[in-house]
Formats: C-alpha cells, structure tokens, sequence
C-alpha cells in the first residue's frame, strides 16, 4: 500500500521517474564491477589482510590499461604500505606521476613517516619538493630539521608553529620538547600553550603541553578538569608560578559553566594571589563567556582584562568576541580598542573593516568611514555580504558586475586537457568525492583568472556546481555570476517557491550555501538532499504538509525542494517573516535563536553579528547575501541586503489573538 501511494504521488508530481524505479521496483541486472580505483580505495581502508594484499595488483593492472586514475590506485597501493617503504620506493612513484596531486601527497605522508623514525637527512631532502605546504605537523618537523641539522632555529616561529597545532602530534610535540631541552622554550611558553588550549575547549592538547615540563603538573591539571570546583577548594594554590598557572586553569574551566561565580572566585579570593598577567587572562576568559551567553557584563569583564595588560597577547578570538560585546553595547570606543589589538591579518577580515567603518562614523570621523566603506564595496565584485552593506550604506543601488568576455575554444580544450580537472571530475562521478575535492583543489593551484573560468565550466557542463561554484570564486577581476550563482532545478524552484509562498531568490540562496546543488549531500549530522533536511525534521514536515515520506526520497531533487521549502515556509511563519532569524533557526535549529533574540531589541546586523555559533554566524550572512545577488539575477524579491536582513531584531511580538492569526506551530523541529 505504501509504495502504491508513494508511486501515485510521485508520479503525479512529475518527480524523479528514475528514482522512483530503483526505490520501488528494485532492479533485475547484476551491477557491472566496480573500477579499478574504487576497489582499490575500498581494499587500502579495510582491515582485512587479504583485501589489502590485493592493493599491488590493483596497481599494476591500472598501469597496464593506462587508466587515467592509475595514479590514485598507485596511491592506494603505497599508501597502505608506507611503513615498509624506503626512498626508492617513493621516488619511482614521484617518477611515476610528476606534478600530480597524489605525487605531492604521497610526499606529505612520506614526509611525516620521515619525521616519526627521525630520519632528518631523508626529510630535508624530500621537504625541498613538497608543494602544499598545509599539514602543520609537517610544518613542525621541518622547524625540528632545521634544529637539528643546523643547530638553530627561530623561537618565534617553532612556538607559532606549536600554537598553530589544536592537537598534541608527533612532529610538532617533538619540536616542543627540543625547544625546551635545548632552553628556547622556556616554562611561559608552555603555560602559554596550556591556557590557549583551554581557552579552545582542548583539555587534552592543555594536558600534553604541561606534561612537557616533567613535574607531574599534568596530574593536577587533570584532577582540576576532571572537577575545578573541588580543586579549587582542596589543592589550589599561588606559592609558585606553576601553582598561579593552574589554579588560574581551574578558574578558567569554572568560567566555562558560570562566568559569573568565576568573577566572583576572582574577585573575593585570588585577585590578591595571582600575577597581573594571569588576571587580565582569566578577565579575558570570563568576558568570553559572558559574552557567548550574550549578557552585558562581557563588556566589563574585557574591560578589566585590557586594563591588567593592554597588550596582551590575546587571541583573535577572544578580540573577536569583545568587538561584539562592545557592538551590542552599542560602545564604539570599545569596539575600535579591541579591534585595534587584534593581529594585522585579522584586521583585514571584511566583517572587521565594516565594523571599523561604523564605529569611525559614530566617533565622527566621517570621511575617513566613507573611505573605508568605499573600499570594501569594491571587494569581490560587491557580492558578498559586507560589501553589499557597505555599497548600500553609501546610497549605491545594489549592482551586478558585467560579465566576462565568452571562453574561448581553446581555453575551453585546455581545461579538457587537464589532467588533473580532468581525474577530479572522474573521481566525484565514481562517488569518491574527498578524493575529488583534493585533486580538484590541487589543480586550482596558479591559474588565472581565464583558467579558472575554463575549469569551472568544465565543472558546470558536467553538473558539478560545487567545483563550478569554488572554482568561478577564485576569479580576482573576472566575475562570471551564472558560474559563481548558477540556477539549476529553476522551473521546478520557482513553481514549488510561488505554490508554498516563499520567495525564490531566498530559496535559491539557502541551497547555494547548504549542499552548493550537489544532490546526494549528506552533513556529518545526517542531512540530506539538496536542502539539507534532517531525518526527524523531514519526517515532520511531510506530516503537515500532506506529503509521502521515505528516508530515500529525500535525495530526489523535486520531492526535496519541495520538503526544504515547506519547512522554511513553517520557519519564516514562526519568526514573523525574518529571513536573519529564519537562516539561524535552519542552520542551528529554532530554540537557539528563541532565545538569542531576548533581551534588547538590536540593530539586525549588530544582532547577525552576535550569532555566538561561528558556522551560524557565517551562515545568516552567506544565505542573505545569496539571497540578495539570486534576486537580482531571477529579476524577483528584494534585492536590498538590507532589506532582507530587516531593521531590528528583538523579543518576539505577542500573538494578537484578535487579528485571528494561528501561533506557529510550538512543536518545529
């Protein structure tokens, strides 16, 4: 009976034949083998020996059929036995794929076996090649290399180079402990590590750096993360430096839960104990906090902070979080201090320059605001979210830029020759997609501006918006927008948008940053499809919307565009049409921004801006900024940033019973 109503109800809609097929009819034919790279990718991940044993053959008839993803199974192949390997081994593969990704990414994994047996000769020699220059951990041998083979090194980069490192590893605990052996490191750069760990929620790495100093400290910072409270009452103390470390650690992990009892702990107790230092880093903590909760005494707790050191060091991050207590204080002096300490590369951040333009116009500095306002107009072609406010603060209509000039045939037989595009878009067709995306990204390496047009329309012919997407992204002065904010399923959008009463170009922008158009998208909480339903959420929305439901009809484009807009529709309804707070409650689920709107009534980019997720934060912005460019390209809605963002946001109004207007529904998921 279920697949009977399913099948009239599908069919009626003009959705997914083929789908419809597989789901309920099954299918009689024997699947044709799989290729060689997929069996070779499923062989190097099993633990079964015999399966792994098969690896080498793999290879060498991939070889032999001049297979173009011959150099993945190679891979495979080498990389299931590296721990075997020696240097011929590895330079015949170098030999074997020159230029190629896999080439380059042998040679980092090579290159962190080196660093682990401490073959430091044999590492320079391969580091010398090596292009990507991205795992940290390599990064960090090579800094122990350099301090062992030519007995110096800079302090100041071997400990950014352990900072940068979230997680204690092999190479970059090496390096820490030669730093400190060899009295480079002293004990303040380890407790240094330790609070940043900390204050990152990463009390193992925290761990792993005091252990480094051999004084069985990490036994007590163990029992204080375990329970701070009780450390605190039983065993903390200020005797020593060590012992002010750790008791700041514990009041730091009581922060965590309640920013107000740690002020309290601070201020009646151990402000009289503890260095300056170690205060103005417990303040800086406890502002973090509170302002995470989104509570006005953050404020004067980065205050008292910035006061015991005014020039830190502190975190991005934490600066990050006072410029936006001090925004929702509406503070601007503040907000330009805490912007002012943070480090040169954060302060190029285009949401940082917007800030900075708003807190220079409130200060009176008005033409320096509009210089800085008009500039970051200008960035990326004004399509992004803080240029377009920038633009529309200016008074400049919202405006599109003109299109580049055709592609011509033989940039368009350049990208078809590249290799590497080429094994790329293979490897996402077979459903090796984190193989893809790694050789896809390899690729975009030095391309220009033309070249990365070529290969992001190689991307669009073949349906692979998200490579078509990232690659159009990277253009600097050539901005193609049906690359860069392409329109597929449009019929059935637009239809399914004005049947559920939703504006399109909103639509369209959710989908763009949810899956980028891939259709079998699934997030690593279980979301699927094209917009990103979770199970229960899906489930739910097609009980009130009247609609079928199966787990495998969520990944067939219309019945999922169909099932996203129903549910978004339900969203807007419950936050009286506001697309800022309709995103975050998509993104981070409704409750969260029920409760992110209390309290004051805030400008709606100054309460955007106090999202305390990241990934929420960031997300509001792209889904309205998407928004903003999709409806001037569908020619609908609003195109006004701006006016999609709204003016305020604030508690939720009373439902006017009255008006005969139904509450939304209490149960959204």
């Amino acid at each position: 009976m279920v697949a009977v109503v399913l099948r009239r109800w599908m069919v009626g809609h003009g959705i997914g034949a083929t789908l419809l097929g597989l789901v309920l009819l099954g299918t009689a034919t024997a699947a044709p083998a799989p290729e060689l790279v997929v069996q070779a990718r499923e062989a190097w991940k099993s633990t079964d020996k015999k399966r792994r044993a098969e690896l080498p053959r793999l290879a060498a008839a991939a070889r032999q059929q001049a297979d173009p993803l011959a150099p993945w199974v190679d891979y495979f192949d080498l990389k299931a036995r590296l721990i075997t390997l020696s240097q011929p081994d590895l330079d015949a593969f170098y030999a074997r794929w020159p230029g190629s990704y896999v080439e380059d990414r042998l040679r980092n994994d090579w290159l962190l076996e080196l660093g682990r047996r401490r073959d430091f000769e044999g590492f320079r020699a391969n580091h010398a090649a090596y292009k990507m220059q991205d795992d940290r951990e390599v990064a960090c041998y090579a800094l122990l290399t350099q301090a062992v083979l030519d007995s110096k090194v800079s302090i100041e980069a071997a400990h950014a180079a352990w900072l940068a490192q979230k997680e204690a590893d092999d190479g970059c605990q090496a390096l820490a402990a030669a730093m400190l052996d060899a009295r480079a490191f002293k004990h303040e750069h380890i407790w240094a590590k330790a609070r940043l760990a900390t204050e990152q929620n990463r009390p193992k790495a925290a761990r792993q750096a005091v252990a480094l100093l051999s004084t069985g400290k990490e036994k007590q910072l163990a029992a204080l993360q375990d329970n701070a409270g009780r450390y605190l009452t039983r065993q903390a103390r200020s005797h020593s430096r060590d012992d002010a470390e750790l008791t700041t650690l514990a009041l730091a992990r009581v922060a965590a839960n309640d920013p107000a009892q740690a002020a309290g702990l601070l201020r009646d107790t151990w402000a009289a104990k503890l260095p300056a230092d170690l205060q103005a880093w417990l303040w800086g903590q406890i502002g973090r906090q509170y302002a995470w909760r989104l509570q006005a005494d953050a404020g004067e707790a980065f205050a008292q902070a910035f006061k015991l050191k005014p020039d830190g060091p502190w975190s991005d991050e934490l600066l990050g979080a006072a410029t936006r207590a001090a925004l929702r204080a509406r503070d601007w002096p503040a907000v330009l201090q805490a912007m002012g300490r943070m480090s040169a590369t954060e302060q190029r951040q285009l949401g940082w320059q917007f800030w900075r333009a708003q807190a220079l116009q409130a200060s009176g500095k008005t033409e320096e605001a509009r210089t800085q306002l008009a500039s970051l107009a200008a960035q990326g072609g004004g399509l992004a979210y803080f240029p377009r406010l920038a633009a529309e603060l200016l008074g400049q209509a919202p405006r599109l830029p003109a299109p580049p000039a055709p592609l011509t045939p033989d940039e368009r037989e350049a990208a078809r020759a590249h290799a590497g595009l080429q094994r790329a878009l293979r490897l996402i067709d077979l459903g090796l997609r984190s193989e893809g995306l790694r050789e896809w990204n390899f690729s975009m390496r030095g391309l220009s501006d033309r070249q990365l047009l070529a290969a992001a329309q190689e991307a669009c012919d073949r349906e692979v918006w998200d490579r078509c997407i990232s690659a159009s992204e990277r253009t600097r002065t050539e901005i193609d927008l049906t690359q860069r904010y392409p329109t597929p399923y449009r019929a059935a959008l637009l239809a399914t948008s004005r049947e559920v009463g939703v504006d399109p170009g909103y639509v369209y922008g959710l989908i763009r940053q949810e899956s980028r158009f891939v259709v079998d998208a699934r997030s690593h909480v279980g979301a699927g499809g094209l917009m990103q339903v979770m199970p229960a959420t899906a489930r739910w929305t097609a009980k009130k919307a009247g609609m079928p439901y199966s787990p495998a009809l969520v990944h067939d484009p219309d019945y999922n565009l169909r099932l996203g807009t129903s549910y978004l529709k339900l969203v807007l309804d419950a936050f009286e049409g506001s697309q800022a707070l309709a995103a975050a409650a998509y993104n981070a689920g409704p409750s969260r921004p029920r409760r992110w709107r209390e309290g004051p009534v805030l400008d709606a980019a100054i309460w955007t801006e106090n999202i305390p997720f990241n990934e929420t934060r960031d997300y509001v912005r792209n889904v309205l900024a998407n928004g903003s460019v999709y409806a001037q390209l569908l020619g609908q809605g609003a195109t006004s940033l701006r006016e999609r963002l709204g003016a305020t946001i604030g508690p939720a109004k009373a439902v006017d019973d009255a008006a005969n207007v139904p509450p939304p529904p209490a149960d959204l998921p």
